[in-house]
């Protein structure tokens, strides 16, 4: 799968073990992701064969048990800031991951067999709510899949510096999981003055979520950072396309404005 052709898909449409799979591929077009796609085979056949339990906490545990318990797959505490660990197929392979990815492939699993099941967006960490029956089960992914209360779930949004919106906890897209987990490397890149890598995954953002005029702004500021005023100019027409705010159309033509007065 191309980056751009998941930019055309609608949301529902995403495969995300296989947009993972492209990724991961943009920075090691070598990694062969054949471990992974089997052992998410593998799951989902396990799954369909068993008495498939019926609450959300069962199928939680049940997930629990076969990536983390039997594959060995949780969180990257010890290396966390490592790449490797936003690779869907090196997290598949070194059995240790982000939040993000991790939660990528319980949510992948669950749908994959029919089970509902959503990416829980929290400050500075993400968790999975799988449905069953009358009821949800929380769990966290980068903890082994251990059940988590919602009282818990707070606490490590509190933690983070943040509350989650409203009475429940938001739910992701697909396209944003994708992005938040490009979006991890390009932080750090920016961090360490990395401009020319932060606008490389700005631009890998873009293509697999063209509708977030907020990404185009920062792709934008990036292009003029490093000098490529024509490429900016060309993101922030493409923002100018996504949006229907007033105020951000006013800022874009300024933005546009300021560019041409200092190619002038």
């Amino acid at each position: 799968m191309e980056l751009g052709a998941i930019g055309l898909l609608d949301d529902g449409d995403i495969d995300l073990v296989e947009a993972g799979i492209a990724l991961a591929r943009a920075d090691r077009p070598e990694a062969d992701p054949a471990r992974l796609r089997r052992l998410v085979s593998g799951w989902a056949i396990a799954l369909q064969k068993d008495q498939a339990p019926v609450s959300g906490g069962g199928r939680a545990r049940r997930l629990a048990g076969l990536i983390a318990a039997d594959a060995g797959i949780s969180g990257a505490t010890e290396d966390y800031e490592n790449p490797l660990n936003a690779d869907l197929i090196a997290v598949a392979e070194r059995g240790r991951g982000l939040p993000v990815a991790l939660s990528m492939l319980y949510v992948a699993l669950a749908r994959r067999v029919g089970w509902r099941a959503d990416a829980l967006n929290l400050p500075g960490h993400v968790i999975v709510e799988i449905g069953g029956g009358v009821e949800s089960a929380l769990i966290d992914p980068f903890d082994h899949g251990q059940g988590i209360s919602r009282d818990r779930a707070y606490e490590i949004a509190r933690r983070a510096g943040g509350e989650p919106m409203g009475p429940r906890f938001e739910p992701m897209s697909n396209r944003q999981l994708l992005v938040r987990l490009v979006s991890n490397q390009a932080s750090r890149a920016r961090t360490a003055g990395d401009t020319q890598r932060a606008l490389k995954l700005y631009e890998r953002m873009t293509l697999v979520a063209p509708q977030l005029s907020s990404l185009w702004w920062e792709r934008a500021r990036l292009e003029q950072l490093m000098g490529f005023n024509m490429a900016a100019r060309a993101s922030l027409t493409a923002m100018q396309e996504t949006t229907h705010d007033p105020a951000v159309a006013r800022r874009i033509q300024a933005a546009l404005a300021a560019l041409a007065r200092s190619d002038s």
